[in-house]
Parts: C-alpha cells; sequence; structure tokens
C-alpha cells in the first residue's frame, strides 16, 4: 500500500509568480537536490490545503540539512550574496529574488593566474561573467600574441556559445587569479525552460549589451578605415 505521503500532491510557487505542479513528493525531493526547490519556497499540499515553507514542512525539513537556515538563499548556500552578483553589469537590475534564482543555473568556477580558461577553435559550451579579477582575449599568430580584449570584474563573454555551441573564435587567458560564474549552454535551455520571466530580463540585458558592442566596433572600423584611404591619398 502507498504511504500517505506518497499518494499527496504538491504545488511549487515559482520566482515567476506561477504555481508547478500536481507533483509527488518524490519530485519535490528531487527538485531539493537540484536547487529548485529551496528552503524558503512555497509549496502547497493538496492533502493538508494550505501553503508552508518548503523547510517548516514535516516531509521536507530534514532535506534541507541539520543547520539549514530557512532564510538563506541559493547563493548564499554557494558562499556568495545576491549583491556580489550585482558586480556584473547585465544583472544589475534583477532583484534579488531573480538573483538567487539565477545562481541555481551558474557554477562558480576559480581560475589561477596565467591559466587558459579555453583555445580558439574549442567547442563552445558556455557564457562567463567575470565576478572578480581579469582576463585577456587574445589570438595567436607566428607566434605573436594579439590581445583583442581585457575583461575584468562586471563583463562577460562567450555567449554566442550558448545558443550555437560553436568553435570558440579567440584563447581566454587568466592575468590574474579570477572569479568566474559558468552558465553552460543546456543550463540555459533550462533557464529557458523553467524560468522564461528571468529569462527575459537577462536576455534583454545581454543584448543591449552586444548591441553597443557592436556600435563600437562599427565606429572603429569606420575610423580604421577613413585613415587606411587618407594614408592611400584616395
Amino acid at each position: 500500500m502507498e504511504s500517505e505521503n506518497s499518494t499527496n500532491r504538491y504545488f511549487i510557487w515559482g520566482i515567476d509568480e506561477s504555481a508547478y505542479g500536481p507533483v509527488p513528493v518524490t519530485a519535490l525531493l528531487e527538485w531539493i537536490a537540484d536547487e529548485r526547490v529551496l528552503p524558503e519556497t512555497w509549496v502547497f499540499s493538496r492533502q493538508d490545503n494550505r501553503w508552508s515553507k518548503a523547510a517548516e514542512m514535516e516531509e521536507l525539513k530534514n532535506y534541507f540539512g541539520a543547520n539549514a537556515d530557512p532564510g538563506a538563499t541559493a547563493l548564499q548556500r554557494k558562499g556568495f550574496k545576491p549583491g556580489s552578483l550585482r558586480r556584473i553589469k547585465i544583472l544589475a537590475e534583477l532583484n534579488d529574488a531573480q538573483l538567487a534564482h539565477l545562481a541555481e543555473f551558474l557554477e562558480l568556477k576559480e581560475v589561477k593566474q596565467h591559466a587558459v580558461l579555453f583555445n580558439q577553435g574549442d567547442a563552445g559550451d558556455a557564457l562567463y561573467l567575470v565576478l572578480g579579477g581579469e582576463l585577456r582575449a587574445r589570438t595567436l599568430a607566428t607566434g605573436r600574441e594579439t590581445i583583442l580584449i581585457t575583461l575584468t570584474t562586471g563583463d562577460f563573454f562567450g555567449e554566442m556559445s550558448i545558443f550555437d555551441q560553436g568553435p570558440r573564435s579567440a584563447d581566454v587567458v587568466a592575468n590574474v587569479d579570477s572569479t568566474l560564474l559558468r552558465l553552460a549552454a543546456a543550463d540555459f535551455q533550462r533557464l529557458t525552460r523553467e524560468a522564461p520571466s528571468l529569462a527575459t530580463p537577462f536576455l534583454q540585458a545581454t543584448s543591449r549589451t552586444l548591441a553597443a558592442r557592436i556600435r563600437a566596433d562599427n565606429k572603429r572600423l569606420t575610423r580604421i578605415t577613413q585613415q587606411f584611404s587618407a594614408g592611400s591619398g584616395e
């Protein structure tokens, strides 16, 4: 015979202010393991006919650990606070709840000074956000290095990889010890499916930055062309 909990069904209240379910308790436990259900997530029990915070429910509270803080966010459990994510320019306008939810899709990555994060031609599989430190994007030709851009706290790079997983266009090397946040292409797809209301402002901010970069590159190309034309006497 099935246990009482196994026959009960639950809904969770998502970051996009929508209810998801009904699901059995086994699904909730999987979502806790994936950090999709947090201690402060609101869960509705059909059996009890009420909403409760996940960490306060008898059937769930033990899965958050003996020392779990019901008010702790995913960001705090990963060792940083929402405010630190606002160092990233494209995340500056997200609220604390959105940042906490976004952190569930990110991987913290430490890169030592002089380490090569990836090489030109490598298959792209992730976007990176610079939480701290400094890196450079470069190309190598006949042993000579050309620096394309220097990336510092607040910048992001590798964004095309979350759309087409094409080859990297340059090497990226750490100038100093650096802290990055990695958004894998697969996790980006999961973000768009599971939290479209969060994916939308993230994509809008990314697009604005990309548009500004393209305009700057166009101005630079125009200036170089004009200089070349003047130098050639045309």
